[in-house]
């Protein structure tokens, strides 16, 4: 039997957990609403998940070296397989404290393994390819999984009903079939690996767009979660959509945003950053406001649907311009530090969308409209800054000096 290149080993341990994280993780809000969760007990216990794993990831960060990573990822996809079969029986049982204890271990072992991808990485091969493949990888994969999902729910199969407890189930051995993959890798000698090195707050505050950049993502997320932080909630009991109907709208327009996305990134980025953030934040900043002033359901969902597009296919376009300000070796240890922000952006966000979701959707977008006043206005800045920079401005980094 050929062996399986290390290479592809990690793409393919990703590959499973990816379908598992796409499987369950849109129907988990119905699951709680299922188990008599209000929308807020739902949005307190995602947001403190993932708050929980913003705290975990910078301990991890600080405390795990990298020749542990993968022995940690072991550990911690086996917490989650085991955390995912009590989610199962614990499915209409009432316990509910144990339930919101259980949501939380899942959150936050997922959250850990997908920012644990990059380093683990780091120390089974070298070369940059990896990084675009793993990305590419994480989100196919996941469409694959909402795929399945939207295609199982509510369905009979040789007898069987398959309801949200039936894709929890389903998406553990997708699970199982990760930590396998994930057993069999073998990470290589490091210790001499220059490639990888952690960045210190120190040094990052010494560059004021990558500070900025930091501040515009907290708030960009706040924004996007608190419009967007419950969509399954909102698809299916503002907009009366069936739950397979909710999966695979999600679906289209997330296949969609990722054709458009590799369009714009070939024809606009970086070319022409004013018109990329005009497109990408003040059509979205337009239709939040119209669906505050109106409160008109068609509205709400054109606003939605280019929500969803328009960030999808704009993810992490502009991010590498900014990463790209360091030294190779830090770049790592930055974009670690970007999901962070991003989760505790989440955890913000989701909050107060469980706030706004009991006095209606339009205070959800009203607010959020509110947040991105701030974020395009950085986002602006940032442009500017960046493209006003003289050519003997420097930014140091360590060890290492690098021209702007």
């Amino acid at each position: 039997m050929k062996k399986i290149k290390k290479e592809n080993q990690i793409l393919i341990m990703l590959a499973f957990f990816s379908i598992s994280v796409g499987l369950w993780g849109n129907f988990r809000q119905l699951w709680l609403q299922d188990n008599k969760f209000s929308v807020t007990n739902i949005s307190n216990i995602l947001s403190i998940g993932t708050l929980i794993s913003v705290i975990i990831i910078g301990l991890i960060g600080k405390y795990i070296k990298l020749d542990k990573i993968k022995n940690m990822l072991v550990i911690v996809l086996l917490v989650k397989v085991i955390n995912v079969f009590l989610l199962y029986f614990l499915n209409m049982t009432g316990y509910t404290e144990l339930i919101k204890l259980s949501i939380i271990i899942d959150i936050v072992t997922e959250y850990i393994v997908i920012t644990s991808i990059y380093p683990l990485i780091t120390t089974i091969i070298k070369t940059g390819t990896i990084y675009s493949k793993r990305r590419l990888t994480e989100y196919l994969f996941r469409d694959v999984g909402i795929l399945f999902g939207g295609m199982l729910i509510g369905k009979n199969i040789a007898k069987i009903f398959i309801n949200y407890n039936s894709c929890l189930f389903i998406s553990n051995i997708f699970l199982i079939f990760s930590l396998f993959m994930l057993l069999m890798i073998k990470v290589n000698d490091y210790k001499n690996n220059d490639e990888y090195k952690e960045i210190s707050l120190s040094y990052i505050f010494k560059d004021k767009v990558l500070v900025l950049y930091l501040i515009y993502t907290l708030i960009a997320i706040i924004a996007m979660s608190t419009a967007l932080g419950l969509k399954m909630l909102t698809l299916t009991n503002y907009f009366k959509l069936s739950d397979s109907a909710a999966t695979n709208y999600l679906l289209i327009v997330g296949l969609l945003a990722d054709i458009f996305g590799i369009i714009v990134l070939k024809y606009l980025t970086p070319k022409n950053d004013y018109l990329t953030i005009t497109i990408k934040f003040g059509i979205r900043f337009i239709g939040y406001v119209l669906a505050f002033i109106s409160n008109n359901i068609i509205i709400t969902l054109i606003a939605i649907t280019w929500s969803i597009f328009i960030s999808t296919s704009y993810e992490n376009i502009c991010e590498g311009v900014y990463i790209n300000r360091l030294d190779n070796k830090y770049q790592l240890s930055f974009s670690n530090i970007c999901h962070i922000i991003r989760f505790l952006g989440e955890s913000i966000g989701i909050l107060l969308c469980g706030m706004m979701y009991e006095k209606g959707l339009r205070y959800m977008f009203g607010l959020s409209a509110l947040f991105m006043i701030f974020q395009i206005g950085i986002a602006y800045y940032m442009i500017y800054l960046r493209k006003n920079m003289q050519n003997d401005e420097c930014l140091i980094i360590g060890d290492e000096t690098k021209w702007k």
